[in-house]
């Protein structure tokens, strides 16, 4: 399996392009602000022709880049219904302060063929599987994707704005809920394997195991011990 990734935009967003191998047919998972380019490269250098994207949540740095790359090779972009308003109104996805700042340089809006996501869904993707858990929280329609484990390669785990190494997505914003993030933690997270790889929507990558043993979050929640009420022991990423 194949799995190119990089950092996009002014926050960081991690884009995956996930493939079986280098030539064959993609999935683009999260092209956020500024992300584009970064696609194109990377399609160009592996030889890879994109079949659809993929969305972990609607919030403007996963999802600036949408229109332009699924336009550009005329696919799909999947997301959660309870996001998909996002794509064409970042304000009131985000608040006031934050859209306001970001209106004049993104062009917002919906690719031409959009496909809704549901809990517990199976995508059959180029010759792929994804497991699809829906995980509000950071926002009310964020979902992860999950691979089954192949031959030597571990399970893979794109936890989107959910789980990143060493804390979780904030929840302060428009939809977030920090009772509910907990819970998705417990309900999402905790039941994968130890050895899963987690490729997060921020940061850099971990494994369930390690986010276990260290996670003061993960470890709450293992603990029994979430509360529900919005404290901070660890610093949080992105938007």
């Amino acid at each position: 399996m194949l799995i190119a990734g990089f950092p996009a935009g002014a926050w960081g967003t991690n884009c995956y392009l996930v493939a079986p191998a280098a030539g064959e047919e993609c999935v683009i998972i999260d092209p956020g602000h500024q992300a584009a380019q970064g696609v194109e490269e990377a399609l160009k250098k592996h030889r890879l022709k994109p079949v659809a994207v993929v969305l972990t949540h609607g919030h403007i740095d996963h999802v600036a880049s949408v229109v332009p790359v699924c336009g550009a090779h005329d696919v799909p972009a999947w997301i959660h219904p309870a996001d998909r308003y996002m794509m064409s109104d970042p304000e009131k996805a985000l608040g006031r302060s934050i859209g306001q700042q970001l209106m004049g340089e993104l062009t917002v809006g919906e690719p031409d063929d959009v496909k809704e996501l549901g809990d517990g869904a199976k995508l059959e993707l180029a010759g792929m599987e994804f497991s699809v858990a829906h995980a509000p929280g950071h926002t009310k329609g964020s979902v992860t994707f999950r691979m089954p484990e192949q031959a030597d390669i571990p399970p893979v785990f794109f936890s989107g704005d959910l789980l990143f190494a060493g804390s979780i997505g904030r929840t302060d914003l428009p939809g977030g809920d920090h009772a509910e993030i907990l819970r998705s933690l417990e309900r999402v997270c905790l039941p994968l394997q130890d050895e899963t790889v987690v490729l997060s929507g921020h940061g850099p990558q971990t494994t369930i195991g390690r986010e276990r043993a260290t996670n003061p979050f993960l470890r709450e929640v293992a603990a029994g011990l979430g509360d529900g009420a919005p404290h901070s022991p660890a610093p949080r990423r992105g938007m």
